[in-house]
């Protein structure tokens, strides 16, 4: 497992910008537990890795 040290976080703007989605998408996603989060004060921080796990997973087909 990886050092604490080693994990980088970003803010929710930042993961925004990676998703290509507004940062509202993004609390969303922290809230239903879709996307792990550390809250810091009132912020929250994503592991670099939680953002690059759910741009792999495959998409569900709606419709």
């Amino acid at each position: 497992m990886a050092e604490l040290s080693d994990v980088r976080f970003l803010t929710v703007a930042e993961v925004a910008d990676i998703m290509r989605v507004s940062k509202m998408t993004v609390y969303r996603l922290v809230h239903s537990g879709e996307l792990p989060a550390v809250r810091f004060g009132r912020s929250y921080r994503v592991p670099e890795t939680a953002v690059t796990a759910a741009l792999q997973r495959p998409v569900a087909d709606v419709g």
